[in-house]
């Protein structure tokens, strides 16, 4: 699968830049205009998946991942490389957010290895979580811009850093052949079938995110998982236990590094985006109330016993790797996996620790 591309706008300042030459040089006979805003039909309403920006940064690349001091945080950086994804999932948060219109691919991202040699130099002995999977599927692109393929060998010469890489695609293939020294966790979104099917639009089967997560395995990567969004509909009790046994299919115990659990939630904002382009999804549907963070989400004993169904089904095939819940409570944490870290620092020092245990 290759997200077919359109039209390519580079700005006259990223002209010069290797990312600009790889990107048209794997789209032969695809436009390239240049121009310092991106060229894009009327009616795209801000979401169009065929056009591709390739733009200087305007600001920093590394930031912190955007938590909320009311739930519990995973306490990573992100370093934002691309903007805009070419998948097209019903819950996307990226709908409400993102107001250019088409996929942006800035050129000068070696500057965010600068930041994090700056953030290293200030924390000196700590391990750095770092991923680029908050704007953008971290993989998507791949195909077209090399830049995971890019990026890792330039992280792991940093010992501090660890990298995760989060796709719901398959595009491996570059990173094969690279050794990634225990510090690269190559991670996916997992789901139901059910929720794939109508709710992930562009992206494969879970099956075969699955094969290609074994690839990654055969070839020195430790695995993430992160089954986010969590979404009640009628059966899924089994059916996220099929999708548990199917991970343990392809992967094996002790393969696996971490796994999150997060329950649907999106801004209220976003109700009415889903309802417009999506109006036959069921997801505004479910019992959502508004959580601390003023996002809705399920009823706080629903999403309990979904963490607490998953959670048992994982720990009857695993009980190595790290199960986290993505932005909840220490009270939830408790009921749900009977404990908690406590705080943010808490889960990060977890993580830390799973990322550079093997």
């Amino acid at each position: 699968m290759r997200f077919p591309i359109r039209k390519i706008t580079i700005h006259p300042e990223a002209a010069g830049s290797s990312v600009a030459r790889t990107v048209v040089e794997k789209c032969p006979g695809v436009p390239v205009v240049t121009a310092a805003r991106p060229s894009v039909d009327p009616g795209d309403e801000g979401h169009s998946k065929d056009t591709v920006f390739i733009t200087p940064r305007k600001g920093r690349l590394l930031k912190r991942c955007p938590g909320t001091s009311s739930y519990v945080c995973c306490g990573y950086r992100v370093l934002n490389l691309v903007t805009g994804c070419p998948l097209d999932c019903t819950y996307c948060i990226l709908q409400l957010y993102l107001n250019q219109p088409c996929l942006v691919v800035h050129a000068d991202w070696e500057d965010a290895l600068r930041e994090l040699d700056e953030l290293i130099a200030k924390h000196p002995g700590r391990v750095v979580r770092l991923g680029t999977g908050e704007l953008a599927d971290s993989l998507a692109l791949e195909p077209l811009t090399d830049m995971a393929r890019e990026l890792v060998p330039r992280v792991l010469r940093r010992p501090e850093a660890v990298l995760e890489l989060k796709t719901k695609t398959t595009f491996v293939e570059s990173l094969l052949d690279i050794d990634p020294r225990g510090r690269v966790i190559l991670s996916w979104s997992v789901n139901a079938e059910e929720v794939v099917r109508a709710d992930e639009k562009g992206a494969p089967p879970l099956t075969a995110r699955l094969r290609a997560a074994a690839e990654g395995r055969r070839a020195g990567y430790r695995i993430g998982l992160h089954f986010d969004p969590l979404v009640r509909f009628p059966g899924w009790e089994r059916s996220y236990s099929r999708a548990v046994e199917a991970i343990y299919d392809h992967l094996r115990e002790g393969d696996i590094a971490w796994i999150s659990l997060g329950s649907l939630r999106y801004p209220p904002a976003l109700d009415a985006i889903i309802r417009r382009r999506f109006p036959g999804s069921h997801l505004p549907l479910g019992e959502l109330v508004p959580g601390l963070d003023g996002k809705l989400r399920y009823f706080r004993p629903l999403r309990e016993e979904m963490y607490r169904r998953v959670y048992r089904d994982i720990r009857r095939r695993d009980r190595h790797a790290e199960v986290y819940l993505c932005m909840e409570s220490p009270e939830v944490w408790r009921s749900s996996l009977g404990r908690s870290p406590g705080s943010t620092a808490g889960l990060a020092r977890c993580l830390d620790a799973a990322a550079i245990a093997e």
